[in-house]
C-alpha cells in the first residue's frame, strides 16, 4: 500500500458527481426551439422542391426560390398576439409592405395639404374650360343677350298674346331704356321683341301638323320630321334674307338679328290659331280668319318696326342725298311686313283637310 502525504482524508458526506451526458436534463438549451406557427388559411402554401415561387424582396435582394425565406418573411394574414403589448391583437409591421411605391404614393395623396392642391388645381380646370367654352360661343351667339329674349313671365305671356290678336286697342308703342342704354327686359316690357312665344309656337305647330296629318290618314314619322325641318329652312331662309338686303343696301338700323328673328315667329302664333279654327269651320273659316289674323300681324310690326327702322339716327355721308336712304328703309320695312303673310299662307294651307261638296239628299 503506497502511502502518499499530500492527499488528504476524503469527506465521507459529498458525493461523487455524476456525468450527465444530455445537458437538456439541466435546464439549458443553447438551441432554443421556435413554437410551430400556427395554421393559417389565407397565408401562401409552401410549394415543393422544383416548382416556381413568386419573388420575395429580401432587404436589396429578392429571392426567386426558397421556401425557408418566403416563410420567414411572409406577411401574416391572421391578428397575431403581440407578447410586449399585450393590448396591441393583431398588429404587426410589415417593412416589405409599408415601403412599396403604391403605398407611398397613397400616403402622400392622403395628405391634407395634397388634397386641397389638387381641388383647387381641379377648380382652375374647371374654370378655364369654361371660360373658353363660353368665348367660343361668344363668338356666334351672344350669350348674355340671349338671356334678354327668355326673361319672360306669365303676365308676359298673356299681355303679348293679346297685342298679337288685338293689336288696335294697344296705344303706347314705344320701348323703354335703362340708364345704360340697354332695354328692358321682356317681362317688364310688353313691346319688346322675346323669343320664348316664337319658339313655343314653333314647337306647338309641328305637334298641330302631326295632328291635322293624323285625321287625314297621313301621319307617318317621316311627313312630321319633313314637316319640322321645313318649318325650321323658311326661318333660316327668311332671316338670310332680312340680313343679305340690309348689307346689299348698307342699312344700318337699330334691330339686331334677334330681334328680327323674335318679330318674324310670331307669326306661328297666328297659324295654330288658323288651323285649328279650320277645323270647326272649313275652308271657309280658314279664310276668314287668315285675313283677320294677318291684318293684325302686319299693324303690329308696322306700329312695333317703324321706330327702330325709320326713326333711327342715321349717318348721312358726303354727297349722299337722305331722301333715297329714307326709301330704303322703307321698303325694307315692307319687306318684312309683306313676306309675313306669304310664309302664313305657304305654312298652314297644305294641312288643310280636301273641301269635299256637300250633295243635297233627294
Amino acid at each position: 500500500m503506497n502511502f502518499n502525504a499530500n492527499t488528504g482524508a476524503r469527506p465521507t458526506s459529498v458525493r461523487k458527481v455524476k456525468r450527465v451526458s444530455d445537458v437538456n436534463a439541466m435546464g439549458y438549451n443553447p438551441y432554443p426551439q421556435q413554437p410551430p406557427a400556427a395554421y393559417q388559411p389565407n397565408s401562401t402554401p409552401l410549394a415543393p422542391a422544383g416548382y416556381s415561387y413568386e419573388p420575395t424582396p429580401i432587404g436589396n435582394f429578392v429571392d426567386y426560390g426558397n421556401p425557408q425565406v418566403q416563410q420567414q418573411y411572409a406577411t401574416p394574414t391572421q391578428p397575431q398576439f403581440n407578447p410586449q403589448n399585450p393590448n396591441m391583437v393583431g398588429v404587426q409591421f410589415n417593412p416589405y409592405v409599408a415601403n412599396t411605391p403604391s403605398t407611398q404614393m397613397g400616403n402622400v395623396f392622403a395628405q391634407p395639404i395634397v388634397q386641397d392642391m389638387a381641388f383647387q388645381y381641379s377648380q382652375q380646370l374647371a374654370n378655364t374650360g369654361k371660360d373658353m367654352v363660353k368665348q367660343g360661343l361668344e363668338q356666334y351667339v351672344a350669350v348674355s343677350r340671349l338671356k334678354y329674349y327668355f326673361a319672360v313671365d306669365t303676365k308676359y305671356v298673356i299681355s303679348k298674346l293679346g297685342l298679337l290678336f288685338f293689336p288696335f286697342m294697344h296705344s303706347d308703342w314705344s320701348v323703354k331704356y335703362e340708364q345704360g342704354g340697354d332695354p328692358i327686359q321682356p317681362r317688364f316690357e310688353v313691346n319688346a321683341p322675346d323669343l320664348y312665344i316664337p319658339t313655343m309656337a314653333y314647337f306647338t305647330y309641328i305637334l298641330v301638323t302631326g295632328l291635322m296629318l293624323g285625321m287625314q290618314q297621313r301621319f307617318t314619322p317621316e311627313q312630321i320630321v319633313m314637316q319640322a325641318s321645313s318649318a325650321l329652312a323658311w326661318c333660316i331662309v327668311e332671316l338670310v334674307v332680312y340680313s343679305c338686303t340690309r348689307y346689299i343696301i348698307n342699312l344700318q338700323i337699330g334691330l339686331h338679328t334677334m330681334d328680327l328673328l323674335a318679330y318674324s315667329g310670331y307669326k306661328y302664333v297666328g297659324i295654330i290659331a288658323i288651323i285649328l279654327i279650320s277645323l270647326v269651320s272649313g275652308h271657309n273659316g280658314y279664310y276668314a280668319l287668315f285675313l283677320y289674323v294677318n291684318l293684325a300681324l302686319m299693324f303690329f310690326l308696322i306700329r312695333s318696326l317703324t321706330g327702330p327702322i325709320l326713326q333711327e339716327k342715321q349717318v348721312q355721308y358726303y354727297g349722299e342725298a337722305p331722301a333715297p336712304r329714307n326709301k330704303r328703309r322703307l321698303y325694307f320695312l315692307l319687306l318684312i311686313i309683306i313676306s309675313q303673310p306669304a310664309l302664313s299662307w305657304w305654312l298652314s294651307y297644305h294641312l288643310l283637310p280636301p273641301n269635299t261638296p256637300v250633295v243635297a239628299n233627294r
